[in-house]
């Protein structure tokens, strides 16, 4: 049998199938609390300092459905969804919501997950460095650029990398996507965004990896691996880092959907029209069914991420078992 095979045959397939069973009504509840939230709250898309005529709100509500009554507006609604379509833009004329979707997911997704990516192997390294010589000189400096890396937020640090290294050194671009726009992203305009979102993670994933780690080599499986005379590298390789990455995992999931679907401050200092962008335009904007279109993307994709992080639990712990 095969590595790949033996890997097929410890995924709790039938787990796996209960999650996203259970999935689709915890997506119904979300969908409809935030659909009633939304339409039980003050005001409503069309509604400005300057009022406008009764009869061309009257035409603007029957076009997007907004005079029938709640329940018919849910069930459309949520009829609409069923087939992948979530409406007309209330507030950007001429597009749907997929397609302003399908044009800012793929930017937070990229920068999200190079983002996540150089997070998890500086980060994870950093902690099995500092893990590995706890209480020296190293595992100070190590933990004093994690704790500075948590303590100073991404709209600081941005702006600082942009006068450094785009102003400063013109190294990078300020922001924006590539000179054309069939190129979009590259890695001149995409390095300091990728940079700035993974610090505050790898500041959280190294002082993670390290806690982990220290608490691993104490371990009595580690010793026991050291009384078989094992190499400091073998035990180091095959026994303690299986065990230490393990809260990692656990904390991945949801950091890397929060990270990938895309963050405001980054999205906003480099100029990224991303779905962090477009969420919090159409909640500013009272753009309904852009607000449910994003937030039925962000909850896809964290029920997603937490089920392969439980996939990948059980892969590297054959003790967890999942019934």
């Amino acid at each position: 049998m095969s590595a790949l095979q033996r890997s097929l045959s410890r995924i709790p397939w039938a787990y796996v199938a209960r999650r996203l069973l259970i999935a689709i009504p915890t997506l119904l509840v979300i969908i409809t609390v935030a659909f009633f939230m939304m339409r039980m709250a003050p005001g409503g898309p069309f509604d400005g300092e300057k009022k406008l005529p009764q009869a061309t709100m009257d035409a603007i509500n029957a076009k997007f459905g907004l005079d029938q009554p709640l329940w018919k507006q849910y069930t459309d609604y949520l009829w609409g969804v069923i087939q992948l379509d979530f409406g007309p833009s209330m507030k950007t004329l001429g597009k749907s919501v997929n397609d302003m979707i399908s044009d800012g997911l793929p930017i937070s997704l990229s920068i999200g997950f190079l983002s996540m990516g150089l997070a998890i192997v500086v980060g994870t390294t950093l902690g099995i460095f500092a893990g590995l010589r706890q209480n020296t000189a190293g595992d100070y400096t190590v933990m004093g650029f994690a704790m500075a890396g948590i303590s100073i937020p991404t709209f600081v640090s941005g702006p600082i990398l942009i006068l450094l290294f785009a102003l400063g050194a013109g190294i990078f671009a300020v922001g924006g996507l590539g000179t054309y726009p069939n190129i979009g992203m590259t890695f001149h305009n995409m390095t300091l965004p990728v940079v700035t979102l993974a610090l505050p993670q790898i500041a959280i994933i190294s002082r993670l990896m390290r806690a982990s780690m220290i608490e691993t080599m104490r371990s009595g499986h580690i010793r026991t691996a050291r009384a078989k005379g094992l190499s400091e590298r073998q035990v180091i390789m095959k026994h303690a880092l299986p065990a230490a990455i393990l809260p990692l995992v656990s904390y991945a999931g949801p950091a890397m959907a929060r990270v990938m679907t895309g963050s405001l401050v980054i999205e906003k200092i480099f100029g990224l029209p991303g779905m962090g962008t477009y969420f919090v335009d159409g909640a500013i904007n009272r753009d309904y069914t852009l607000v449910m279109g994003a937030l039925i993307i962000y909850a896809t994709l964290i029920v997603l991420f937490n089920l392969i992080a439980d996939v990948l639990y059980a892969l590297l712990d054959p003790k967890v078992k999942y019934d």
